[in-house]
């Protein structure tokens, strides 16, 4: 663990937030996350304890190992129980209002010196910050899915962020054994503002007839090398969070390359959301 951040709060018990939870735990930091309500919270918790088994099942960390990350682990409903903790990660829905509501709620409640850090995927971090009170003390922590697995987080600085606020961040990431980049403010920071163009272009290929959806995709992993084709990217990212991101970045640099395809828009009217509703680009099993 670093010096000077030793006990972490997550906010926001999702998809996300349950990935981050568990590899601060696992890396032997205290952590407290946080959902709204009990149903919530069990089930977030309910896919840490899978992500756990699955670990251990592989030979990635013996049982002890996983009982001891669960026990690192406080599982709460109250914000209350964030005192004492010197990072908070907020990892809710990408929207400016609720964030600023969530970080007003943990301000009364935690240390002047603890610092206050977003994995929004889009979302300006010097607007974030500017809704709290700690502004020098406010960081973009951009985790990607699955968080156990993927190495890669985009370190954010905004205008306000301190350098001292950012290396700590940086060194933090450090320690989860992840590999940090440096990203500046901007929409989409590094990985969105290159990955999402090319998902919206393998839209409108196929729009204009360039090739059936499963031939884009074969074509893409054959002759790229690409793990996953796009169509299958945008079912496993989901059609809703790449159409409210392409927004984002469409609003702040209006440039035809981040506006989304009238197909996308469509389908997200429809629920047609990817993996997440079992119906996208391709079908899926029901769970």
């Amino acid at each position: 663990m670093t010096e000077d951040i030793r006990k972490i709060g997550v906010l926001g018990c999702g998809l996300m937030g349950s990935g981050i939870a568990e590899v601060c735990a696992r890396q032997g930091f205290a952590t407290v996350v946080r959902e709204v309500d009990d149903a919530l919270l069990e089930r977030g918790m309910s896919r840490i304890r899978s992500s756990l088994e699955k670990a251990q099942s592989r030979g990635k960390i013996s049982e002890a190992d996983a009982a001891q990350t669960l026990a690192r682990m406080i599982a709460t409903t109250d914000v209350a129980d964030l005192a004492g903790c010197d990072l908070v990660i907020e990892a809710v829905t990408e929207n400016k209002d609720v964030k600023a509501q969530i970080y007003r709620d943990v301000e009364n409640v935690v240390g002047a010196q603890t610092i206050l850090a977003s994995n929004t995927s889009s979302l300006c971090i010097t607007e974030l910050a500017a809704t709290t009170s700690r502004p020098d003390r406010f960081v973009g922590l951009h985790f990607f899915n699955p968080v156990p697995v993927m190495k890669l987080v985009e370190v954010i600085r905004g205008l306000t962020t301190t350098a001292d606020t950012f290396a700590r961040a940086h060194r933090f990431c450090l320690t989860l054994g992840k590999e940090p980049v440096a990203a500046a403010d901007r929409a989409g920071f590094i990985v969105n503002r290159l990955l999402v163009p090319y998902l919206l272009d393998a839209i409108r290929a196929h729009e204009e007839g360039a090739g059936s959806i499963a031939d884009i995709d074969r074509a893409m992993t054959l002759g790229c090398g690409y793990p996953m084709g796009p169509f299958t990217l945008l079912d496993f990212v989901g059609l809703d969070t790449t159409y409210w991101i392409a927004n984002i970045m469409f609003d702040e640099f209006r440039e035809a390359r981040f506006a989304p395809p009238a197909l996308l828009k469509r389908m997200v009217l429809a629920g047609k959301l990817g993996r997440k509703s079992g119906s996208g680009f391709y079908e899926y099993p029901a769970k």
